[in-house]
């Protein structure tokens, strides 16, 4: 791994797991956003061990019928684990304020990413600063709820 995964790596792992500290100090009440995106958890199968995998992770597009994640893991080089587990199985959870639903994932294709990314961008900037810093085209991921 190179210098600069090694330090996306580590700065995704510091985010999460410092949300997650918070959050349990906090009985949950903050942060509710971050960088005025809303927070959540996204909860996969593991595409290898088919035991339930929980991320924390923001949407810079979040509403009642879509949600927008962005599988940037801060530029890294790679795909984050949360990303390839959703490839294997789109069928996953997503809890916001203790609230859990279901949701259908699918990563966007050019034409949609290139229609969403204006606006993921306005709600944070530093994805653009992801997408340039690494050569890999870093997924859009549109969830919906599942019937």
């Amino acid at each position: 791994m190179n210098f600069a995964d090694t330090t996306a790596s580590a700065g995704a792992w510091i985010l999460e797991n410092g949300h997650r500290t918070l959050l349990a100090i906090t009985g949950g009440r903050f942060p509710k956003k971050l960088l005025g995106m809303e927070t959540l958890e996204l909860h996969t199968v593991g595409r290898k061990s088919g035991q339930r995998r929980s991320t924390m992770l923001t949407a810079p597009i979040y509403s009642a019928d879509k949600i927008v994640v962005v599988a940037s893991k801060g530029g890294h080089s790679d795909d984050p684990d949360w990303f390839k587990n959703l490839a294997a199985d789109p069928d996953v959870e997503v809890t916001v304020d203790d609230v859990t639903t279901t949701w259908t994932a699918h990563r966007a294709d050019p034409a949609e990413k290139a229609a969403l990314w204006p606006t993921i961008v306005k709600a944070n900037p530093g994805y653009d600063g992801y997408q340039k810093k690494t050569d890999r085209d870093i997924p859009v991921v549109v969830l919906t709820p599942r019937s």
